[in-house]
């Protein structure tokens, strides 16, 4: 399942969170975003029960991306126990993307 994350739920989707979260943060115009997000649905289907994984337009949700130091996109951060503990920056392959989110679980 991708989750879709922005100011009003990214408390307690992703700060509060059980589970690792992956927070892409991308936007519409974004070409390398774009071609980042079949990857990214695919992954959330893989990863489903053991890993949030979803995506902050950073066009909608400003202050989080100001927050979060999000200067390029697209930016995914890996969130566990409300902490950043990675951040990929630019387009990746599924299979570097994967091995990212294994790490972190």
């Amino acid at each position: 399942m991708e989750y879709q994350f922005n100011e009003d739920n990214f408390e307690k989707e992703v700060l509060e969170s059980e589970v690792p979260v992956l927070v892409d943060f991308f936007a519409e115009w974004c070409g390398p975003c774009k071609m980042m997000g079949p990857v990214i649905a695919k992954l959330a289907e893989e990863f489903d029960g053991k890993m949030k994984i979803g995506k902050c337009n950073v066009d909608d949700n400003m202050d989080l991306a100001e927050q979060y130091r999000v200067s390029s996109i697209p930016n995914m951060q890996i969130f566990k126990n409300g902490q950043v503990v990675d951040q990929i920056i630019g387009a990746q392959s599924e299979s570097a993307l994967r091995d990212r989110l294994t790490a972190a679980l």
